[in-house]
C-alpha cells in the first residue's frame, strides 16, 4: 500500500504558508473532485467565492464529458481543441531512501546547483561518470518502452504518470521532471497540438490522438532525459508524417555528431528535413547539457542559422530534442499553468529526445532503442 499523499493548503494567501492540510471542501468531496483541502475554516472561508466557482463549472452541462472534472481555464483563448481536464491528482510521493536532486527539497524548485554554473563551458565526464550516466540512461529507456507499452484510447495521462512515477521509484530512481521549477508531475505529456511540457491530468486519450511521452530519471546522482511521439490508435496521413519527420530530424542531427563538430550545425542537420516535409522548427526551445544537473551547458538550438556557441569534444552528454509543427509556423504559446506550451495555429506538433555521449571517434545514443542503428 502507497502512503497517504500529503495536500497542502489550497488558499492562494494562506496566513500560515500553506501548510499540510486536512479540511477538506464537502461540496467538493460530494462532486468528485480531489485535492480542494484548506488549512482550517479562515482559509476555507476567506477563498469561498473563487473557490465556489469550481462547483458550477462541474454542475454545468458544459463543463466537461467526466464527471466531476472541469477546464481551470474557462476563458483562456486556446489556438487547438485540445483542453485540459482537471482536477490534477495530488504530488505523488518518493520513498525517503531515494536520492534526489537538489531543487526536489525546495518549495520553490529552483535549482540552485545549475544556476551556479551559468556561463561555464560544457562538463567533459571521467569515466566514473560516463558510466553513472550510461546506467541512468538504460533505465530512461525501460520506463519509456513500458510507458509507451500502455498508450491506448481510454487512458488518461495521469494514469500514465502513475506508471512513470511507479516504474522511476521501483528502480531507486527519482523522476526529475517532479519538483523541478514546481511542475507538479513526473513526466511531461504532450497531446497533438502541444508542443512540450503537457501537465499530465484527467483527460482519456483519444482514438487518432498522438502524444509525446517526455521521460527524465536521476539515478546515483545522475540524469537522462529522452522522449518520443506516438499514434494512439490510428491516426491521419499527416500525424503518422509528422511523426516520421520528426524521428528523421533527429537522426539527421546524431549523425553530424563527433569531436570537433559546432553545436550550431545541429541545426544546420534538421532544418532541410522538417522544411522538405512542410514542417516548421519549433526555436523557443533546446537541448541541453544533461550530467549530475538537468539543464546545464551546452544549450542546443534546432534550427538552421542559430549563434550557438562551443565545439562537441569527447566526455560530454547533452541532449538534442527537436520540436516539429506541422506547416509554416515554429512559435509557441502558452497555456495559463505556465507550463503547456502549444503551436500558435492549433496544428499539431511532434518530438523526439536522446541522450548523447561524444566519444574519441563519434557519438554513442545513450539512451537508445532497440530499433536504434548506431
Amino acid at each position: 500500500m502507497s502512503a497517504q499523499s500529503v495536500v497542502l493548503c489550497q488558499s492562494t494567501n494562506c496566513p500560515q504558508g500553506n501548510p499540510p492540510s486536512r479540511l477538506e471542501c464537502p461540496t467538493c468531496n460530494k462532486l468528485g473532485i480531489r485535492g480542494s483541502f484548506f488549512c482550517g475554516q479562515e482559509c476555507f472561508k476567506a477563498n469561498w467565492k473563487t473557490h465556489k466557482v469550481i462547483h458550477e463549472l462541474v454542475r454545468a452541462p458544459s463543463s466537461g464529458k467526466l464527471y466531476g472534472t472541469f477546464n481551470p481555464f474557462p476563458n483562456y483563448i486556446y489556438a487547438g481543441t485540445l483542453r485540459p481536464v482537471y482536477p490534477l491528482s495530488p504530488k505523488r510521493q518518493v520513498p525517503d531512501h531515494i536520492p534526489r536532486p537538489d531543487y526536489a527539497e525546495r518549495d520553490d524548485g529552483v535549482p540552485i546547483s545549475e544556476m551556479r554554473t551559468l556561463g561555464h563551458p560544457p562538463r567533459i565526464l571521467s569515466q566514473d561518470e560516463i558510466e553513472k550516466m550510461r546506467t541512468a540512461c538504460r533505465l530512461g529507456r525501460e520506463v519509456l518502452d513500458l510507458a509507451a507499452s500502455h498508450v491506448r484510447s481510454g487512458i488518461t495521462t495521469d494514469e500514465i504518470d502513475a506508471i512513470v512515477h511507479q516504474a522511476i521509484i521501483d528502480r531507486n530512481a527519482y523522476p526529475s521532471p517532479l519538483g523541478y521549477r514546481k511542475f507538479p508531475k513526473s513526466l511531461c505529456t504532450s497531446v497533438n497540438e502541444v508542443i512540450c511540457h503537457g501537465i499530465p491530468d484527467q483527460r482519456k486519450l483519444r482514438d487518432g490522438d498522438i502524444i509525446n511521452l517526455d521521460i527524465s530519471l536521476y539515478y546515483q546522482g545522475f540524469h537522462s532525459d529522452l522522449n518520443a511521439t506516438y499514434p494512439v490508435g490510428t491516426v491521419d496521413e499527416d500525424s503518422a508524417k509528422l511523426i516520421q519527420t520528426t524521428r528523421e530530424c533527429l537522426d539527421a542531427a546524431i549523425s553530424v555528431c563527433k569531436p570537433g563538430v559546432l553545436f550550431r550545425d545541429i541545426g544546420k542537420a534538421i532544418e532541410p528535413v522538417a522544411r522538405a516535409n512542410n514542417c516548421a522548427v519549433v526555436r523557443t526551445y533546446t537541448g541541453h547539457g544533461i550530467n549530475d544537473l538537468f539543464h546545464p551547458a551546452p544549450n542546443i538550438p534546432h534550427y538552421a542559422k542559430n549563434k550557438a556557441v562551443g565545439t562537441m569534444k569527447p566526455g560530454m552528454c547533452f541532449t538534442i530534442e527537436p520540436m516539429i509543427n506541422l506547416g509554416t509556423h515554429w512559435d509557441t504559446q502558452h497555456w495559463d499553468d505556465s507550463w503547456t506550451a502549444t503551436t500558435i495555429d492549433g496544428k499539431r506538433s511532434a518530438q523526439f529526445e536522446e541522450t548523447l555521449l561524444i566519444t574519441e571517434t563519434g557519438v554513442e545514443v545513450l539512451t537508445a532503442g532497440k530499433d536504434v542503428v548506431l
